[in-house]
Protein backbone atom coordinates (compact mmCIF):
# COMPACT_ATOMS: atom_id res chain seq x y z
CA UNK A 1 0.00 0.00 0.00
CA UNK A 2 1.67 3.47 -1.05
CA UNK A 3 -1.14 5.59 0.54
CA UNK A 4 0.54 8.39 3.12
CA UNK A 5 -0.15 7.24 6.88
CA UNK A 6 0.44 8.57 9.99
CA UNK A 7 4.11 6.90 10.33
CA UNK A 8 4.81 8.28 6.85
CA UNK A 9 3.74 11.71 8.03
CA UNK A 10 6.08 11.79 10.94
CA UNK A 11 8.57 10.71 8.57
CA UNK A 12 8.08 13.83 6.33
CA UNK A 13 8.72 16.19 9.61
CA UNK A 14 11.67 13.80 10.87
CA UNK A 15 13.68 14.68 7.44
CA UNK A 16 12.39 18.26 7.94
CA UNK A 17 14.01 18.33 11.37
CA UNK A 18 17.44 16.70 10.15
CA UNK A 19 17.91 18.91 7.24
CA UNK A 20 17.47 21.83 9.75
CA UNK A 21 14.53 23.46 8.13
CA UNK A 22 11.98 22.41 11.45
CA UNK A 23 14.45 24.52 13.44
CA UNK A 24 14.89 27.17 10.73
CA UNK A 25 10.85 27.48 10.66
CA UNK A 26 10.84 27.85 14.48
CA UNK A 27 12.38 30.99 13.74
CA UNK A 28 9.47 32.98 12.02
CA UNK A 29 6.62 30.21 12.61
CA UNK A 30 3.98 32.56 11.38
CA UNK A 31 5.75 32.48 8.16
CA UNK A 32 5.79 28.80 7.55
CA UNK A 33 2.74 27.67 9.58
CA UNK A 34 0.02 25.80 8.75
CA UNK A 35 2.34 23.28 7.00
CA UNK A 36 1.06 21.11 4.47
CA UNK A 37 2.49 17.63 4.38
CA UNK A 38 2.46 15.18 1.07
CA UNK A 39 -0.41 12.83 1.33
CA UNK A 40 -0.66 9.91 -1.33
CA UNK A 41 -4.37 8.71 -1.48
CA UNK A 42 -5.96 6.02 -2.92
CA UNK A 43 -7.08 5.91 -6.28
CA UNK A 44 -10.82 5.35 -7.28
CA UNK A 45 -9.61 1.53 -8.56
CA UNK A 46 -8.89 1.54 -4.47
CA UNK A 47 -12.03 2.57 -3.65
CA UNK A 48 -13.53 -0.15 -5.79
CA UNK A 49 -11.27 -3.08 -5.32
CA UNK A 50 -9.79 -2.51 -2.00
CA UNK A 51 -12.57 -0.72 -0.42
CA UNK A 52 -11.86 -2.22 3.63
CA UNK A 53 -8.21 -1.13 3.26
CA UNK A 54 -8.95 2.55 2.33
CA UNK A 55 -11.53 2.76 5.45
CA UNK A 56 -8.92 0.92 7.54
CA UNK A 57 -6.10 3.73 6.20
CA UNK A 58 -8.71 6.40 6.66
CA UNK A 59 -9.54 5.38 10.57
CA UNK A 60 -5.77 5.51 11.10
CA UNK A 61 -4.96 9.12 9.54
CA UNK A 62 -7.97 10.10 11.25
CA UNK A 63 -6.79 9.29 15.00
CA UNK A 64 -3.09 10.49 14.39
CA UNK A 65 -2.25 12.97 16.82
CA UNK A 66 -1.06 16.68 15.60
CA UNK A 67 -2.61 16.17 12.14
CA UNK A 68 -5.49 18.49 10.65
CA UNK A 69 -7.06 16.72 7.72
CA UNK A 70 -9.02 19.00 4.57
CA UNK A 71 -11.48 16.37 3.29
CA UNK A 72 -13.59 16.17 -0.34
CA UNK A 73 -16.24 14.31 -0.93
CA UNK A 74 -16.36 12.07 -3.92
CA UNK A 75 -19.30 10.25 -5.69
CA UNK A 76 -18.16 6.60 -6.23
CA UNK A 77 -20.37 4.73 -9.08
CA UNK A 78 -20.06 1.31 -6.86
CA UNK A 79 -19.87 2.72 -3.66
CA UNK A 80 -21.90 6.05 -3.59
CA UNK A 81 -20.72 9.46 -2.25
CA UNK A 82 -17.19 8.93 -0.22
CA UNK A 83 -15.58 11.59 1.68
CA UNK A 84 -12.08 10.93 1.50
CA UNK A 85 -8.60 12.93 3.11
CA UNK A 86 -7.49 15.06 0.54
CA UNK A 87 -4.88 16.93 2.60
CA UNK A 88 -2.99 17.25 5.87
CA UNK A 89 -1.73 19.77 7.75
CA UNK A 90 0.18 20.92 10.36
CA UNK A 91 -1.20 24.54 11.99
CA UNK A 92 1.41 24.83 14.33
CA UNK A 93 5.65 24.33 15.25
CA UNK A 94 4.51 22.90 18.27
CA UNK A 95 2.01 20.43 16.61
CA UNK A 96 4.82 19.82 13.86
CA UNK A 97 8.23 19.21 16.93
CA UNK A 98 5.32 16.96 18.70
CA UNK A 99 5.19 14.66 15.99
CA UNK A 100 9.42 14.72 14.54
CA UNK A 101 9.92 14.05 18.67
CA UNK A 102 12.09 17.07 19.12
CA UNK A 103 10.97 19.56 21.18
CA UNK A 104 13.08 19.65 23.62
CA UNK A 105 15.84 20.09 21.04
CA UNK A 106 13.84 22.87 19.19
CA UNK A 107 14.04 24.53 22.30
CA UNK A 108 17.94 24.31 22.86
CA UNK A 109 18.52 25.93 19.50
CA UNK A 110 15.72 28.84 20.52
CA UNK A 111 17.98 29.53 23.78
CA UNK A 112 21.17 29.55 21.70
CA UNK A 113 19.54 31.66 18.98
CA UNK A 114 17.51 34.45 21.18
CA UNK A 115 21.42 34.33 23.61
CA UNK A 116 23.31 35.06 20.57
CA UNK A 117 20.97 37.40 19.27
CA UNK A 118 21.37 39.32 22.70
CA UNK A 119 25.48 39.30 22.76
CA UNK A 120 26.74 38.17 19.11
CA UNK A 121 23.72 39.19 16.46
CA UNK A 122 26.36 38.88 13.65
CA UNK A 123 26.09 34.99 14.36
CA UNK A 124 22.44 34.40 13.86
CA UNK A 125 23.16 33.84 10.13
CA UNK A 126 25.22 31.43 10.82
CA UNK A 127 22.64 29.70 13.49
CA UNK A 128 20.68 29.62 10.66
CA UNK A 129 22.35 28.33 8.35
CA UNK A 130 24.12 25.47 10.63
CA UNK A 131 21.19 24.69 13.31
CA UNK A 132 22.07 20.60 12.98
CA UNK A 133 25.97 21.69 14.27
CA UNK A 134 24.95 24.21 16.31
CA UNK A 135 23.01 22.04 18.57
CA UNK A 136 26.54 19.38 18.64
CA UNK A 137 27.55 22.34 20.23
CA UNK A 138 24.95 22.98 22.39
CA UNK A 139 27.29 22.69 25.68
CA UNK A 140 29.85 24.27 24.33
CA UNK A 141 28.15 27.23 22.81
CA UNK A 142 28.72 29.44 25.89
CA UNK A 143 32.61 28.90 25.70
CA UNK A 144 32.41 29.92 22.20
CA UNK A 145 30.35 33.04 22.08
CA UNK A 146 33.02 33.74 25.09
CA UNK A 147 36.07 33.54 23.11
CA UNK A 148 34.41 35.72 20.05
CA UNK A 149 33.41 37.78 22.31
CA UNK A 150 36.63 38.48 23.83
CA UNK A 151 38.46 38.40 20.52
CA UNK A 152 36.12 41.31 19.50
CA UNK A 153 37.14 43.25 22.33
CA UNK A 154 41.18 42.31 21.84
CA UNK A 155 41.39 42.16 18.18
CA UNK A 156 44.51 40.57 17.09
CA UNK A 157 45.99 40.25 20.46
CA UNK A 158 49.62 39.66 19.47
CA UNK A 159 49.84 36.69 22.48
CA UNK A 160 49.77 33.02 22.80
CA UNK A 161 46.17 30.84 23.39
CA UNK A 162 47.49 30.07 26.06
CA UNK A 163 47.73 33.70 27.49
CA UNK A 164 44.29 34.38 26.68
CA UNK A 165 42.37 34.95 29.67
CA UNK A 166 38.48 33.98 30.08
CA UNK A 167 36.86 32.59 33.04
CA UNK A 168 36.63 28.68 32.19
CA UNK A 169 38.12 28.22 28.88
CA UNK A 170 41.98 26.61 28.60
CA UNK A 171 43.99 27.03 25.50
CA UNK A 172 42.83 23.42 24.70
CA UNK A 173 39.43 24.23 24.52
CA UNK A 174 40.39 26.99 22.01
CA UNK A 175 42.46 24.66 19.95
CA UNK A 176 39.93 21.88 19.76
CA UNK A 177 37.60 23.96 18.50
CA UNK A 178 39.56 25.90 15.90
CA UNK A 179 37.48 24.62 12.81
CA UNK A 180 33.76 26.13 14.26
CA UNK A 181 35.25 29.19 15.90
CA UNK A 182 37.03 30.71 12.38
CA UNK A 183 33.47 30.14 11.06
CA UNK A 184 32.39 32.73 13.69
CA UNK A 185 35.14 34.58 14.01
CA UNK A 186 34.92 35.52 10.79
CA UNK A 187 31.26 36.94 10.50
CA UNK A 188 32.24 38.69 14.03
CA UNK A 189 35.12 40.46 13.31
CA UNK A 190 35.81 43.26 11.87
CA UNK A 191 38.00 42.88 7.68
CA UNK A 192 41.08 44.37 9.67
CA UNK A 193 41.11 42.04 12.61
CA UNK A 194 41.66 39.22 9.88
CA UNK A 195 44.20 38.14 8.03
CA UNK A 196 43.17 36.50 5.16
CA UNK A 197 46.72 35.46 3.55
CA UNK A 198 46.10 32.26 6.26
CA UNK A 199 43.49 29.80 6.26
CA UNK A 200 42.81 26.45 7.69
CA UNK A 201 43.13 25.31 11.52
CA UNK A 202 46.52 24.91 11.47
CA UNK A 203 46.86 28.69 10.80
CA UNK A 204 44.34 29.87 13.02
CA UNK A 205 47.05 31.43 15.03
CA UNK A 206 48.08 33.71 12.38
CA UNK A 207 44.49 34.87 10.52
CA UNK A 208 43.88 35.89 13.82
CA UNK A 209 46.66 37.48 14.89
CA UNK A 210 47.66 35.14 18.06
CA UNK A 211 51.58 34.59 18.41
CA UNK A 212 52.19 31.19 17.11
CA UNK A 213 55.29 28.42 17.87
CA UNK A 214 57.94 29.79 15.31
CA UNK A 215 58.58 27.92 12.18
CA UNK A 216 61.86 26.06 12.48
CA UNK A 217 64.54 24.95 10.19
CA UNK A 218 67.48 22.21 10.87
CA UNK A 219 70.03 22.03 8.99
CA UNK A 220 73.89 20.63 9.25
CA UNK A 221 77.10 22.11 8.71
CA UNK A 222 79.02 20.02 5.85
CA UNK A 223 82.36 21.90 6.17
CA UNK A 224 84.08 21.83 9.55
CA UNK A 225 85.92 25.39 8.43
CA UNK A 226 82.99 27.32 8.67
CA UNK A 227 82.65 27.76 12.58
CA UNK A 228 78.64 28.43 12.90
CA UNK A 229 79.14 27.16 16.59
CA UNK A 230 82.85 27.84 17.91
CA UNK A 231 84.77 24.57 18.63
CA UNK A 232 82.22 22.32 17.49
CA UNK A 233 82.79 20.65 13.82
CA UNK A 234 79.87 19.38 11.36
CA UNK A 235 77.17 20.30 13.51
CA UNK A 236 73.36 19.58 13.58
CA UNK A 237 71.21 22.85 14.13
CA UNK A 238 67.85 23.54 14.57
CA UNK A 239 66.88 27.46 14.21
CA UNK A 240 64.02 29.19 14.43
CA UNK A 241 62.98 30.75 10.98
CA UNK A 242 63.95 34.46 11.88
CA UNK A 243 67.38 33.79 13.11
CA UNK A 244 68.32 31.57 10.16
CA UNK A 245 67.41 34.73 8.26
CA UNK A 246 69.91 36.58 10.23
CA UNK A 247 73.04 33.79 9.38
CA UNK A 248 73.94 35.57 6.35
CA UNK A 249 75.45 32.41 4.47
CA UNK A 250 76.23 34.54 1.75
CA UNK A 251 78.03 32.59 -1.32
CA UNK A 252 78.01 29.62 0.03
CA UNK A 253 76.25 26.33 -1.06
CA UNK A 254 72.71 24.94 -0.12
CA UNK A 255 71.55 21.30 -0.39
CA UNK A 256 68.10 20.78 0.29
CA UNK A 257 66.74 16.91 0.70
CA UNK A 258 63.54 15.97 2.16
CA UNK A 259 64.77 12.29 4.09
CA UNK A 260 65.97 12.92 7.41
CA UNK A 261 68.33 10.04 6.64
CA UNK A 262 69.66 11.37 3.43
CA UNK A 263 69.85 14.42 5.42
CA UNK A 264 72.26 13.25 8.37
CA UNK A 265 74.31 10.94 5.69
CA UNK A 266 75.00 14.01 3.61
CA UNK A 267 78.52 13.44 3.05
CA UNK A 268 80.79 16.56 3.67
CA UNK A 269 81.21 19.35 0.84
CA UNK A 270 83.23 22.07 0.92
CA UNK A 271 81.28 25.61 2.36
CA UNK A 272 78.26 23.91 2.54
CA UNK A 273 75.38 23.36 4.36
CA UNK A 274 72.37 20.61 3.80
CA UNK A 275 69.07 21.76 5.36
CA UNK A 276 66.20 19.13 6.30
CA UNK A 277 63.02 19.97 4.18
CA UNK A 278 59.35 19.87 5.14
CA UNK A 279 58.02 19.25 2.04
CA UNK A 280 55.37 21.54 0.63
CA UNK A 281 56.07 25.18 1.85
CA UNK A 282 59.05 26.98 1.92
CA UNK A 283 57.69 30.02 4.72
CA UNK A 284 60.42 29.69 6.73
CA UNK A 285 62.94 29.56 4.08
CA UNK A 286 61.54 32.56 2.45
CA UNK A 287 63.48 35.16 5.05
CA UNK A 288 66.44 34.52 4.83
CA UNK A 289 67.56 36.77 1.93
CA UNK A 290 70.93 35.86 1.42
CA UNK A 291 70.01 32.55 0.22
CA UNK A 292 69.33 34.76 -3.06
CA UNK A 293 73.42 34.71 -3.08
CA UNK A 294 73.38 30.85 -2.55
CA UNK A 295 73.83 28.15 -5.06
CA UNK A 296 71.08 26.00 -3.95
CA UNK A 297 70.33 22.41 -5.02
CA UNK A 298 66.84 20.37 -4.17
CA UNK A 299 66.59 16.61 -3.96
CA UNK A 300 63.27 15.07 -3.58
CA UNK A 301 61.71 11.99 -4.59
CA UNK A 302 61.22 11.03 -8.54
CA UNK A 303 57.61 11.62 -8.74
CA UNK A 304 55.25 14.18 -8.94
CA UNK A 305 54.92 15.54 -5.53
CA UNK A 306 59.06 16.10 -5.70
CA UNK A 307 58.80 17.91 -8.61
CA UNK A 308 55.53 19.43 -7.34
CA UNK A 309 57.78 20.81 -3.93
CA UNK A 310 60.41 21.74 -6.32
CA UNK A 311 58.28 24.06 -8.19
CA UNK A 312 57.36 25.11 -5.33
CA UNK A 313 60.45 26.28 -3.66
CA UNK A 314 61.21 27.80 -7.53
CA UNK A 315 58.40 30.59 -6.49
CA UNK A 316 60.67 31.48 -4.15
CA UNK A 317 64.40 30.86 -5.63
CA UNK A 318 64.22 30.74 -9.34
CA UNK A 319 67.84 29.88 -9.23
CA UNK A 320 67.26 26.40 -7.41
CA UNK A 321 68.55 23.33 -9.08
CA UNK A 322 67.18 20.02 -8.92
CA UNK A 323 69.65 17.59 -8.03
CA UNK A 324 69.21 13.50 -8.52
CA UNK A 325 65.65 13.51 -10.40
CA UNK A 326 66.35 13.48 -13.64
CA UNK A 327 65.97 11.00 -16.27
CA UNK A 328 69.27 9.11 -15.54
CA UNK A 329 69.18 8.88 -12.10
CA UNK A 330 65.42 7.53 -12.36
CA UNK A 331 66.22 4.82 -15.57
CA UNK A 332 69.29 3.91 -13.38
CA UNK A 333 67.59 2.80 -10.16
CA UNK A 334 64.95 0.59 -12.06
CA UNK A 335 65.11 -2.26 -9.49
CA UNK A 336 64.18 0.23 -7.03
CA UNK A 337 60.88 1.71 -8.43
CA UNK A 338 57.68 1.48 -6.47
CA UNK A 339 54.20 3.19 -6.90
CA UNK A 340 53.18 6.70 -5.69
CA UNK A 341 50.07 7.15 -3.75
CA UNK A 342 47.74 10.37 -5.67
CA UNK A 343 49.61 12.05 -8.10
CA UNK A 344 49.87 15.27 -8.76
CA UNK A 345 47.92 16.17 -12.06
CA UNK A 346 48.27 19.96 -12.29
CA UNK A 347 50.79 21.24 -14.57
CA UNK A 348 53.77 22.93 -13.23
CA UNK A 349 55.30 26.00 -14.73
CA UNK A 350 58.62 26.05 -12.65
CA UNK A 351 59.98 23.48 -14.38
CA UNK A 352 63.19 23.47 -16.77
CA UNK A 353 62.86 21.55 -20.02
CA UNK A 354 64.69 18.00 -18.48
CA UNK A 355 62.48 18.22 -15.21
CA UNK A 356 59.52 18.75 -17.17
CA UNK A 357 60.16 15.62 -19.52
CA UNK A 358 60.47 13.50 -16.39
CA UNK A 359 57.48 15.27 -14.79
CA UNK A 360 55.14 14.51 -17.92
CA UNK A 361 56.45 10.80 -17.89
CA UNK A 362 55.61 10.09 -14.77
CA UNK A 363 51.95 11.69 -14.73
CA UNK A 364 51.17 10.37 -18.21
CA UNK A 365 52.02 6.92 -16.66
CA UNK A 366 54.93 6.78 -19.40
CA UNK A 367 57.05 4.65 -17.48
CA UNK A 368 54.79 2.62 -15.27
CA UNK A 369 51.65 3.17 -13.12
CA UNK A 370 52.32 5.84 -10.57
CA UNK A 371 56.08 5.41 -10.73
CA UNK A 372 58.28 6.63 -8.56
CA UNK A 373 61.76 6.56 -7.00
CA UNK A 374 62.47 7.48 -3.73
CA UNK A 375 65.44 9.68 -2.92
CA UNK A 376 66.99 7.07 -0.09
CA UNK A 377 66.67 3.98 -2.69
CA UNK A 378 69.58 5.92 -4.42
CA UNK A 379 72.44 4.19 -4.00
CA UNK A 380 74.96 5.86 -2.08
CA UNK A 381 78.04 5.68 -4.33
CA UNK A 382 75.95 7.06 -6.99
CA UNK A 383 74.92 10.29 -5.04
CA UNK A 384 78.76 10.38 -4.68
CA UNK A 385 79.51 10.62 -8.09
CA UNK A 386 77.10 13.00 -8.76
CA UNK A 387 78.48 15.54 -6.04
CA UNK A 388 81.85 14.76 -7.78
CA UNK A 389 80.81 16.57 -10.63
CA UNK A 390 79.31 19.42 -9.45
CA UNK A 391 81.72 20.68 -6.18
CA UNK A 392 85.60 20.58 -5.75
CA UNK A 393 85.99 17.10 -5.01
CA UNK A 394 89.29 17.12 -3.36
CA UNK A 395 88.14 19.15 0.08
CA UNK A 396 85.02 16.08 -0.22
CA UNK A 397 87.96 13.04 -0.03
CA UNK A 398 90.04 15.08 2.85
CA UNK A 399 87.73 16.01 4.98
CA UNK A 400 87.88 13.37 7.65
Amino acid sequence: MSWTGPSELKAQLHRLWERGDLSRMQLAPDVHFPLRLILKVPTSSDVSGRFDAVRQWIAELTVAPHIRIEWREVRHRVHGLQRLPYQVWVDSLDAALAVAGRKREAARFQLMFDDTLHKLPALQSWLKKRPMQALELYDRWPQLLAIVTWLCAHPRPAIYLRQVDIAGIHSKFIEANRAVLSELLDLALTPDAIDEHYTGSSQFAARYGFLDKPLRLRFRVLDQRMQILAGISHPDITLDADSFARLDLSGKTVFITENETNFLAFPKVANAIVIFGAGYGWDALVPAQWLHNCTMYYWGDIDTHGFAILNQLREHFRHVTSFLMDRESLLSHEMHWCEEGNQVTHDLHMLNAEELSVFEDLRNQRLGKNLRLEQERIQFEYVMNKLFKITNAPQIQNQA
